[in-house]
């Protein structure tokens, strides 16, 4: 065993897995197997492995400037142009951008920046952030407090009060409803909580309101028709910002270019990672909108210094990076490759919606899970994680590497570049997996 704190693991069951290489949508352990990487390493390698001209780009900028920081006044070329090609994007008002290396600390420069407009218009209670149950928003101590998933709090003992973090209801209707509500019926319910949540707090008091506009670790939940448009609404007639957190739903995932299309919203603020530079360096962005940005450039004029950032904010070899997959995405018109290749990855995890095992089935464009349950009548779910873990791993024993989250949803997120044939594969490899894993799960008289 190596001396290495192991991330989101059991830290008494490492190292189980020892991945050596990878090319296109496969990876290859250190005994030579072949598996095909079906959650795109974790909702980021849309290009894949060994894409020659991501390689070419990064070795180039190396060689031409390795390294230059965005302290005190200095810049770099390659940042300038990334910062305007993703103002250019997103759909955010006279964007303005803050580079970081994760998900985790764009959501965390977000907070601080949401706290520092606060203060730089005279509204200093104006700090409370509402999120999701069951939202996943990384994992550095602010992040983790947003995040609404318990496994992701338990023992760390998270500042989520002191931070005001309010807490509304997961919009996953499979999960949420009450008896026999229907979908328009459960929008409302949670729309008036929400309503309710905001009035009791206060909403002088509440800065934005965070959600994924597809939630990924969470299950992966595609929230009902009209709850994410229902949901700005609400927020523009209190005047709270929508902050849209699309670090996996971001550049094509969702079949457009971003979720927050998919789902029919325009946020004001937005969070961007993973497939920004389909994972070749590690880089994200936080966006802002033009207007909370004046009043920050005040703000800092008074102490001298706007005092945030990083060491690697804007490196120039991920910079490169990011510009070159953004490059490649446009040329190649993957966005619209994605809904095509989704459509067809949609279609054929339906075909496990009738399975004993199978609660639901969901997704959209190329992200999807299909739900276990303990008994398809009901939709109940297993007491604990043994079915997901088998199931996760009974993947893994047929060549295909996909990721259970929230309990015993399978995920599904493979590389952008998949072909039809390669998803027909994929899906080939699970329908093996879950035949075995029913047979555990009867076996170990699971099912109910």
């Amino acid at each position: 065993m190596s001396s290495i704190i192991y991330p989101v693991t059991n830290l008494a069951a490492v190292e189980q897995l020892n991945i050596v290489s990878g090319k296109g949508v496969y990876v290859f352990d250190d005994t030579g197997n072949k598996y095909l990487e079906g959650l795109s390493g974790l909702w980021c390698s849309a290009l894949g492995y060994g894409n020659e001209e991501l390689i070419a780009a990064i070795n180039s900028q190396l060689t031409t400037l390795s390294y230059s920081h965005l302290f005190g006044g200095r810049t770099h070329p390659i940042v300038m142009e990334l910062a305007e090609k993703l103002a250019a994007m997103v759909p955010v008002t006279d964007a303005r951008i803050f580079f970081s290396n994760s998900g985790s600390e764009a959501n965390d420069s977000q907070i601080k920046m949401l706290r520092y407009y606060g203060n730089a218009i005279g509204k200093p209670q104006k700090k409370k952030i509402i999120a999701l149950d069951r939202g996943y928003h990384g994992v550095t101590v602010a992040a983790a407090s947003l995040t609404g998933l318990p496994v992701m709090h338990s023992h760390f003992d998270l500042p989520v009060e002191a931070l005001g973090i309010l807490r509304a209801d997961c919009p996953h209707y499979f999960r949420g409803k009450v008896d026999d509500e229907s979908e328009d019926e459960f929008v409302s319910r949670l729309l008036k909580n929400l309503e309710q949540l905001i009035y009791e707090e206060g909403a002088d008091t509440i800065a934005a309101f965070i959600a994924e506009p597809l939630m990924g670790a969470g299950g992966v939940i595609v929230p009902p028709e009209g709850y994410l448009p229902k949901v700005q609404a609400l927020m523009n007639e209190h005047g709270i910002l929508l902050w849209a957190d699309e670090v996996i739903c971001g550049f094509g995932r969702t079949g457009n270019d971003f979720g927050s299309t998919t789902m029919g919203i325009k946020p004001d603020l937005m969070s961007l990672a993973k497939q920004l530079s389909s994972a070749y360096i590690p880089i994200s962005a936080a966006v802002i909108p033009g207007e909370m940005y004046e009043a920050m450039v005040d703000q800092s004029t008074q102490v001298g210094v706007f005092g945030h950032g990083y060491t690697y904010t804007g490196h120039p070899v991920a910079c490169a990076a990011a510009l070159k997959a953004l490059e490649i995405y446009e040329r190649d018109d993957l966005f619209a490759r994605a809904a095509k290749m989704g459509a067809h990855m949609q279609t054929r995890l339906q075909r496990f919606a009738c399975h004993e095992l199978v609660g639901e089935v969901r997704g959209k464009g190329l992200i999807g899970a299909v739900e276990l349950v303990a008994n398809k009548e009901t939709g109940q779910a297993f007491g604990d994680g043994r079915v997901g873990a088998f199931a996760q791993r009974a993947c893994q024993d047929a060549g295909l590497l996909l990721r259970v989250v929230s309990g015993s949803s399978v995920a599904f997120c493979p590389p952008l570049i998949i072909e039809e044939k390669q998803i027909d594969e994929m899906i080939e490899k699970f329908d093996q997996a879950l035949t075995a894993t029913l047979e555990y799960a009867k076996k170990e008289k699971l099912i109910q």
